[in-house]
Order: C-alpha cells, then sequence, then structure tokens
C-alpha cells in the first residue's frame, strides 16, 4: 500500500514532507521500481541507487525553473515518478509510452535529453552560462555517475566550468559500475578517496554534525574539517584543480545528510562537486548480486529477478564466440570495447584472451584512436561499439583510420533499432555516415554463419572494414566449423527472377523473400539479391539486374537518407541505367522507442507494405 508515493503529483508535494517521511516515500518508491521494471524491463539497478539522492535533489531544489541534467539519463525514472508521471510509469519503455530516457517533449521537468555518456556537465554549463548572461537565478545541477568521468567530454566541461559561470552544482554518483566495473586511473582515484579511512572518518563526523545540530556554525567547522581532511588524500585533489569546489564523499542514502547538504550548496556562489557513494541496486538483492544483468535487461520476477532464457544464440554471442576462434588461430587479433563488455559479449572474449582484451572506458574516440596505434604494429584490432556510439567517434575513423588505411575493424552491434531504448540508441545512420569515407569496406551479414564469414574476411583485409548486426537473435542458421573469405563487394543472388530484383540487406532478407513470394502469386517473376556489402556494392550485379528487369526494390533496416538504397540508385546512375527503384527504410526522422516489429509495420517496412508500392508501378501488374 503506497501511503506517500501515491499523493506525489509534483515535486511541491514532497517538500511537506519530513526526512522520517522521507524515508518512507524512498522505501515505497523502490518497491514501485522493482515491481513496475519487472513487467516493462529497463535500467532498474541503476535507478534503484539513486532514490535518495533524487528525492533530495527534489526536496531543495525547485524543477521545472531549476534544472537537472542527468548523464546517460537511465537513472531518470524516480525523477518521472516524482514529477507528476507516477500514474504512467507502467508504460515506461513501451509503445506509446514513456520514455526510458529524460525527453524534453515529455515533461518541462526534464530539461535536457540524453542517452549517451559525458555530456551531463557540457550541457549543464551551457545552462548556467545562458543563465547568467540572461541575469537568471535558478539553479542548475548535474548528476553524472563516476564512470562519465572516464569520458573525454566530462573532462573538457571541467576545463571550463570555473572560468566560465559562478554557480553550478555537480552531483558525482559514485558506484563503481557503469554498465560493468569501472576501470581506469579515475575509478581507482574516486576509489582512493573514497576508502582512505583517516579521511572518511574525519569526513564522517562533520557530517554527523551537521546531521545532529544543523544550522551555518555546524555548516562552518564541516567545512573547515573537510578543507584539513583533503590534504590526508594527497595534492591533486582533481576537482579543485580545475576550480571547482568538492564536498564528499557523503552518505549517498543518507536522506538526512543529503537535504542538508543540498541545502548548503544551493547557497553557494561558485561552481561545486558533491561526492555521493552509492549501491548500485540497493534494496534489491538479485541487481545487487548481479549488477552488470540487472543494468538493463528484459522483464524479470520481481522475487526473485530470474529472466526468461533466451532460446537461441544473440549475434553478439556469436561475433564474440566468432572472435574467440579467430583469436585462438592468429595472435595479432584484438579485442576492444568502450565500457560495453556484457552489451557486446565481449565478457565471452575476455577469459579466453585476457591479455588481448582492452576496456577503455567510455571513451570511443580514444577506443579507435588506440586501435589505430596498434594497427600500426601489425595488430588486428576489433572494435566493438554500438552503432550509436561509434557516431562519437567519427573524426577519428576519418582521420585516423581510413586516412592512413589502417587494418581497423568496427563491429557495430545494434546495428537496426534498439527497441525499448528508443531514438538515442537506434543505430540507423552508420551507412550513411561511413558509406562516404574512402578506403572503407562495410559488410552487413544475413545470418549468424554469414556473420563469422564477414569476421574472418575482415581479418584477412589489409584495411578499415565495418560490420553491422543487429540486436537479439537472428534467423537462427547453423554456423560453419570453419569459416569462409568473402569476395569484396560481391552479392549473392539467392533466387532467380526477370521482372523485379529485390535486394534484402542484413535482416531485411527475410521481408526481401516474403516480397518475392508475394509477387509470385501476382504471376510476377522476381528474384531476390542478399547484397552483403554496403560498400562496395555490386555493380556487376546492380548492373546485370538493371537491363533485365522492369523495378528495383532495396530493403534496408537503416536510414533510407544516404543508405544502401542510395549507393544502389547512385550505381545504376553511374552505368546510366534508367529503372525505377522502391526503397524501402526508415523515413527522415528520429524514430520513437517501441517494438521493432510494430515499428516496421508503422512505418512500412514490411512485405506486404512494399506490394502495395511495387504492383502499380510494374507494366504486366494486376490491379491491386
Amino acid at each position: 500500500m503506497e501511503e506517500y508515493l501515491s499523493r506525489i503529483k509534483s515535486p511541491e508535494d514532497l517538500k511537506r514532507l519530513g526526512i522520517v517521511e522521507l524515508e518512507r516515500l524512498a522505501e515505497e518508491i523502490r518497491a514501485r521500481l522493482i515491481t513496475g521494471v519487472a513487467k516493462t524491463g529497463g535500467h532498474i539497478g541503476p535507478n534503484l541507487g539513486v532514490v535518495e539522492l533524487t528525492i533530495a535533489m527534489h526536496y531543495v531544489f525547485d524543477t521545472p525553473r531549476d534544472h537537472f541534467v542527468f548523464d546517460v539519463s537511465h537513472q531518470s525514472y524516480v525523477h518521472k515518478l516524482l514529477t507528476g508521471r507516477e500514474h504512467l510509469f507502467d508504460t515506461i519503455r513501451q509503445p506509446g509510452g514513456l520514455n526510458g530516457f529524460m525527453l524534453r517533449t515529455e515533461s518541462p521537468h526534464d530539461s535536457f535529453g540524453a542517452g549517451h555518456a559525458g555530456t551531463a556537465l557540457s550541457a549543464a554549463l551551457g545552462m548556467a552560462v545562458a543563465r547568467d548572461m540572461s541575469g537568471g537565478d535558478e539553479h542548475v545541477v548535474a548528476l553524472a555517475g563516476d564512470a562519465a568521468f572516464t569520458n573525454g567530454i566530462s573532462f573538457e566541461a571541467l576545463n571550463n566550468i570555473a572560468a566560465q559561470t559562478k554557480r553550478m552544482i555537480i552531483v558525482l554518483n559514485d558506484n563503481e559500475w557503469s554498465i560493468d566495473k569501472n576501470v581506469g586511473a579515475i575509478a581507482e582515484y574516486f576509489h582512493k578517496i573514497a576508502t582512505n579511512p583517516t579521511y572518511v572518518n574525519i569526513h564522517d563526523r562533520a557530517a554527523g554534525l551537521v546531521e545532529k545540530i544543523g544550522g551555518k556554525a555546524a555548516r562552518h567547522i564541516a567545512r573547515r574539517a573537510e578543507e584539513a581532511a583533503k590534504g590526508i588524500v594527497g595534492r591533486g585533489m582533481i576537482f579543485e584543480e580545475f576550480g571547482l569546489s568538492y564536498y564528499g564523499p557523503v552518505d549517498g542514502h543518507n536522506l538526512g545528510t543529503l537535504v542538508e547538504t543540498f541545502k548548503f550548496l544551493k547557497a553557494q556562489n561558485k561552481p561545486v562537486v558533491l561526492h555521493a557513494l552509492t549501491q548500485k541496486g540497493r534494496g534489491f538483492q538479485p541487481a545487487i548480486d548481479e549488477q552488470k544483468k540487472f543494468h538493463g535487461l528484459g522483464p524479470y520476477n520481481p522475487e526473485t529477478g530470474e529472466t526468461k532464457r533466451a532460446g537461441q544464440k544473440t549475434y553478439s554471442e556469436v561475433f564474440a564466440e566468432s572472435l574467440t576462434k579467430l583469436a585462438n588461430r592468429n595472435d595479432k587479433v584484438v579485442a576492444i570495447t568502450a565500457a560495453m563488455p556484457n552489451g557486446t559479449a565481449l565478457d565471452l572474449f575476455r577469459p579466453h584472451h585476457p591479455k588481448r582484451y582492452f576496456d577503455v572506458g567510455i571513451a570511443e574516440e580514444h577506443a579507435v584512436l588506440f586501435a589505430a596505434g596498434m594497427a600500426t604494429k601489425g595488430y588486428k584490432p576489433f572494435c566493438a561499439i554500438y552503432s550509436t556510439f561509434l557516431q562519437r567517434a567519427f573524426d577519428q575513423v576519418v582521420h585516423d583510420v581510413a586516412l592512413q588505411d589502417l587494418p581497423v575493424v568496427f563491429c557495430m552491434d545494434r546495428g537496426s533499432l534498439s527497441g525499448d531504448d528508443g531514438p538515442t540508441h537506434h543505430g540507423l545512420f552508420d551507412i550513411s555516415y561511413l558509406r562516404g569515407i574512402p578506403n572503407i569496406v562495410h559488410m552487413v551479414p544475413a545470418n549468424e554463419d554469414e556473420l563469422q564469414d564477414m569476421l574472418y574476411t575482415a581479418m584477412l583485409h589489409n584495411g578499415p572494414c565495418a560490420i553491422r548486426y543487429p540486436r537479439g537473435t537472428g534467423p537462427g542458421v547453423a554456423i560453419k566449423d570453419e569459416p569462409v573469405q568473402l569476395e569484396i563487394g560481391k552479392a549473392d543472388v539467392v533466387r532467380q527472377g526477370e521482372q523485379v530484383a529485390i535486394f534484402g540487406l542484413g535482416a531485411m532478407l527475410p521481408e526481401a523473400m516474403r516480397l518475392a513470394d508475394l509477387l509470385e502469386t501476382e504471376g510476377i517473376s522476381a528474384a531476390v539479391i542478399n547484397p552483403r556489402f554496403a560498400k562496395p556494392v555490386d555493380y556487376d550485379c546492380i548492373g546485370g539486374f538493371g537491363t533485365m528487369c522492369e523495378l528495383f526494390v532495396t530493403f534496408e533496416d537503416h536510414a533510407l537518407a544516404g543508405g544502401f538504397g542510395s549507393a544502389v540508385l547512385e550505381c545504376l546512375s553511374d552505368q546510366t541505367i534508367e529503372i525505377p527503384v522502391v526503397r524501402v527504410g526508415w523515413p527522415d526522422q528520429f524514430i520513437e522507442h517501441g517494438r521493432a516489429e510494430d515499428l516496421r509495420v508503422k512505418y512500412g517496412m514490411t512485405a506486404e507494405a512494399a506490394l502495395k508500392r511495387v504492383l502499380p508501378m510494374l507494366k504486366t501488374a494486376v490491379t491491386v
């Protein structure tokens, strides 16, 4: 029974509660998160960890007048519950429901949309500077996990904050995890602060004084204790070096301390950092025991945390297992991930070749440059980076890999819709943003076995390659014991036909086959081609069918603008072949979250929708 949560229609209702009542509210929110996300799936672990932090922020500040900027914003569920969306919470990540991330069009309380890491500090600084220029007095609070500080953008922002604004609050949510265990010097630095026993003892005693007696005097004494304690950690308190006043670490689950601390920080006329220690998954033991799994997952049993087991291997798993086999034979093969060993399945590769596995943190630009450096020394780096995240390293792909024609392989997971995660995670642009770059070979497998062949082909190719493959499982094709090297730029004609040529790229090949079957029932002969390559396309295949057929159809799980269908049009134009082309793909807009199957129907990416476009264009077609 929800005694408090059901009464919270806006943050104003929160401010009428006392600390004990806020603690009860926190318990109710955790229960709601656990049972609600069990039905829809989502980022349960991160949200369980920020319950008290979010409550305290809303208790002290006043959104939407004050602005909260959440890094990534996958931890914004509590924020949504407290800002008038509690009655819609069961729709989160569902078609037509709440988005799983901050979304400006969803609520005025969502001041900045997100989905990628490392953006909060720069965006918050932009808001703070705009406020200063306009003469405003609203507060800007950026909440960023410790993993966000492995991203270079965060440090670019830190380099500018003190010089550009006199008032901004950064909350460092330190839980030692992003999706996998955080890595690198920054993680070790935060750990050093949080675990220094003398420092923590002094800090805790100061925090206890503030909580016990409150008031300016107590806060002044606590601040002096903080200053003395910093010297214990050693020179180079990194935030202080950037000109920001550092406070913490504090217990990120102690509401009394958090409320008093935020009241204190609210009164400061300088940029500040609050270091809060939290426990990811707090209040739900399965999420604590299995941090990686419960970062983000599908529906689960709210009592046990058990999830439905997948029947067949995902493309990610096939990738990792195939790469492991290649590495067994070739000691120059290395695997690189940008803080996504679980999402890319490279955690399956790591145990077999731990010295040839590199997690560089949330730093895609560095990952690509790092791979380029290794490639100059004769190694074969495979960079496993989601399609939507490789966008962040576009300059490095162009300038540092392709320009030097280095043999780096970009393995682009989620090269399609990312379903419930929505537009920030859909990988619908990689063909268009890579196709215009010289030297790159871009491959798209139609099934699991072809993915293995493409990885093998990329290993043997002496230049940059990209391979895109979708989230989830494929058609279930058995994988050969020995991979086969594919001829670069050579398509595979799956089915012969004379009137219509249907090109089904990658995961859209089954729809191409279905369209051919539908056309056959109309008495129309259709060929089906598995292109395999988005670049280079098969000029001979396209030219041959172009001179024979009446119509082309291209299917791609990608944006139409600059995609595979555009490449086919260019190829026909180069050969001065005039033939109508029906292009089936995603329109020139950002696609919302939802089930992939439903979205494909909505946007006409089915054989039935294509048939309605094709029949009127054929001379011999029967009128529908």
